[in-house]
Protein backbone atom coordinates (compact mmCIF):
# COMPACT_ATOMS: atom_id res chain seq x y z
CA UNK A 1 0.00 0.00 0.00
CA UNK A 2 1.51 3.30 -0.82
CA UNK A 3 1.37 6.85 0.75
CA UNK A 4 -2.01 7.96 -0.54
CA UNK A 5 -3.75 4.39 0.33
CA UNK A 6 -2.16 4.58 4.10
CA UNK A 7 -3.52 7.95 4.40
CA UNK A 8 -6.72 7.46 3.23
CA UNK A 9 -6.91 4.29 5.32
CA UNK A 10 -5.76 6.39 8.11
CA UNK A 11 -8.67 8.93 8.00
CA UNK A 12 -11.36 6.30 7.44
CA UNK A 13 -9.51 4.64 10.82
CA UNK A 14 -10.15 8.22 12.45
CA UNK A 15 -13.61 8.68 11.12
CA UNK A 16 -15.13 5.79 12.55
CA UNK A 17 -13.05 5.97 15.86
CA UNK A 18 -15.32 9.62 15.98
CA UNK A 19 -18.07 7.57 15.60
CA UNK A 20 -18.00 4.30 17.27
CA UNK A 21 -20.40 6.29 19.95
CA UNK A 22 -23.24 5.35 17.52
CA UNK A 23 -24.16 1.42 17.25
CA UNK A 24 -22.47 0.28 13.95
CA UNK A 25 -25.80 -0.95 12.55
CA UNK A 26 -27.16 2.60 12.73
CA UNK A 27 -24.97 4.10 10.42
CA UNK A 28 -24.54 3.98 6.61
CA UNK A 29 -21.57 5.24 4.71
CA UNK A 30 -22.30 7.46 1.99
CA UNK A 31 -18.38 7.87 1.23
CA UNK A 32 -15.28 9.30 1.96
CA UNK A 33 -13.94 12.11 0.62
CA UNK A 34 -10.44 13.19 1.53
CA UNK A 35 -10.69 14.15 5.08
CA UNK A 36 -14.18 14.06 5.20
CA UNK A 37 -16.77 11.27 5.25
CA UNK A 38 -20.26 11.22 4.50
CA UNK A 39 -23.05 9.28 6.55
CA UNK A 40 -26.68 8.58 7.43
CA UNK A 41 -28.13 7.59 10.42
CA UNK A 42 -31.58 6.24 9.50
CA UNK A 43 -32.59 5.26 12.83
CA UNK A 44 -32.79 8.90 13.85
CA UNK A 45 -32.80 10.07 10.46
CA UNK A 46 -30.20 12.02 10.08
CA UNK A 47 -27.10 13.00 7.51
CA UNK A 48 -24.11 14.53 8.20
CA UNK A 49 -20.53 15.56 6.76
CA UNK A 50 -18.12 15.14 9.44
CA UNK A 51 -14.22 15.31 9.79
CA UNK A 52 -11.43 15.80 12.55
CA UNK A 53 -8.93 18.37 12.78
CA UNK A 54 -5.81 17.82 10.23
CA UNK A 55 -4.01 20.22 12.90
CA UNK A 56 -4.23 21.33 16.00
CA UNK A 57 -2.42 23.20 19.10
CA UNK A 58 -2.36 20.89 22.36
CA UNK A 59 -4.25 17.34 23.17
CA UNK A 60 -7.00 15.78 21.27
CA UNK A 61 -9.68 14.60 22.80
CA UNK A 62 -12.21 13.97 20.25
CA UNK A 63 -12.85 17.39 18.35
CA UNK A 64 -14.19 17.08 14.90
CA UNK A 65 -16.47 19.58 12.59
CA UNK A 66 -19.90 18.06 11.14
CA UNK A 67 -22.07 19.47 8.80
CA UNK A 68 -25.45 18.31 9.74
CA UNK A 69 -29.18 17.42 7.73
CA UNK A 70 -32.36 16.66 10.69
CA UNK A 71 -35.33 15.83 8.39
CA UNK A 72 -38.03 15.44 10.28
CA UNK A 73 -36.89 18.16 12.54
CA UNK A 74 -36.70 20.78 9.39
CA UNK A 75 -33.13 21.26 10.10
CA UNK A 76 -30.84 21.36 6.84
CA UNK A 77 -27.16 22.03 6.94
CA UNK A 78 -26.23 22.71 10.67
CA UNK A 79 -22.81 23.15 11.59
CA UNK A 80 -21.59 22.13 14.81
CA UNK A 81 -18.13 22.08 16.00
CA UNK A 82 -16.73 19.92 18.75
CA UNK A 83 -13.50 21.45 20.44
CA UNK A 84 -10.61 19.37 21.28
CA UNK A 85 -10.11 21.15 24.31
CA UNK A 86 -12.66 22.13 27.35
CA UNK A 87 -13.15 25.55 26.98
CA UNK A 88 -13.19 28.78 29.55
CA UNK A 89 -16.50 29.66 30.84
CA UNK A 90 -16.08 33.25 29.03
CA UNK A 91 -13.63 32.76 26.50
CA UNK A 92 -15.54 33.08 22.95
CA UNK A 93 -15.45 30.80 20.18
CA UNK A 94 -14.48 32.46 16.47
CA UNK A 95 -14.21 30.04 13.62
CA UNK A 96 -12.09 31.56 10.42
CA UNK A 97 -13.10 29.86 7.17
CA UNK A 98 -10.59 31.42 4.63
CA UNK A 99 -10.63 35.20 5.20
CA UNK A 100 -13.88 34.78 6.81
CA UNK A 101 -14.91 34.95 10.72
CA UNK A 102 -17.73 34.28 12.33
CA UNK A 103 -18.21 34.27 16.04
CA UNK A 104 -20.45 31.14 17.63
CA UNK A 105 -22.24 30.05 20.33
CA UNK A 106 -20.80 27.39 22.24
CA UNK A 107 -20.98 25.07 24.77
CA UNK A 108 -18.34 23.50 26.85
CA UNK A 109 -16.48 21.47 24.09
CA UNK A 110 -19.53 22.15 21.21
CA UNK A 111 -19.95 25.46 19.06
CA UNK A 112 -22.87 26.50 16.60
CA UNK A 113 -23.80 29.05 14.13
CA UNK A 114 -25.82 31.59 15.75
CA UNK A 115 -28.92 30.26 13.79
CA UNK A 116 -29.68 28.74 10.23
CA UNK A 117 -28.77 31.62 8.26
CA UNK A 118 -25.09 31.45 10.48
CA UNK A 119 -25.00 27.82 8.81
CA UNK A 120 -25.47 29.17 5.35
CA UNK A 121 -22.53 31.63 5.64
CA UNK A 122 -20.60 29.26 7.33
CA UNK A 123 -21.19 26.44 4.78
CA UNK A 124 -20.99 28.80 1.81
CA UNK A 125 -17.50 29.77 3.08
CA UNK A 126 -16.40 26.35 3.54
CA UNK A 127 -16.66 25.64 -0.53
CA UNK A 128 -14.42 28.50 -1.58
CA UNK A 129 -12.16 28.26 1.27
CA UNK A 130 -9.11 25.10 1.61
CA UNK A 131 -8.76 25.48 5.12
CA UNK A 132 -10.81 26.34 8.28
CA UNK A 133 -9.75 26.43 11.89
CA UNK A 134 -11.82 27.49 15.13
CA UNK A 135 -10.08 29.18 18.04
CA UNK A 136 -10.80 29.97 21.99
CA UNK A 137 -9.24 29.62 24.99
CA UNK A 138 -9.12 26.68 27.60
CA UNK A 139 -9.89 25.98 31.58
CA UNK A 140 -6.19 27.23 32.22
CA UNK A 141 -6.61 30.54 29.54
CA UNK A 142 -4.22 29.01 26.84
CA UNK A 143 -5.34 29.59 23.35
CA UNK A 144 -6.04 26.41 21.45
CA UNK A 145 -7.09 26.32 17.85
CA UNK A 146 -8.27 23.01 15.53
CA UNK A 147 -7.51 23.33 11.92
CA UNK A 148 -9.53 21.46 8.95
CA UNK A 149 -8.51 20.73 5.88
CA UNK A 150 -11.66 21.48 3.36
CA UNK A 151 -10.64 19.66 0.51
CA UNK A 152 -13.38 17.36 0.02
CA UNK A 153 -15.28 19.08 2.37
CA UNK A 154 -18.34 20.45 -0.01
CA UNK A 155 -18.58 16.85 -1.75
CA UNK A 156 -19.45 15.47 1.73
CA UNK A 157 -21.64 18.13 2.84
CA UNK A 158 -23.94 17.03 -0.75
CA UNK A 159 -23.44 13.78 -0.50
CA UNK A 160 -24.89 13.81 3.34
CA UNK A 161 -27.73 16.34 2.15
CA UNK A 162 -28.77 13.69 -0.79
CA UNK A 163 -28.74 11.17 1.84
CA UNK A 164 -31.42 12.48 3.88
CA UNK A 165 -33.45 14.24 0.68
CA UNK A 166 -35.86 11.69 0.47
CA UNK A 167 -36.86 11.21 4.66
CA UNK A 168 -39.90 13.41 5.70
Amino acid sequence: MGFAGAMMRSVALMICALLAATPAAARESLGMFEQWGAFRDPATPRCYAIAQPSARSGQLSGGFASVATWPRQRVRGQVHLRLSRIRSPRAPVTLSVGERRFTLVAGQMDAWATDPRGDASIIAAMRSASSMSVQSSDTNGRAFADSYALRGAATAIDAAALGCARVR
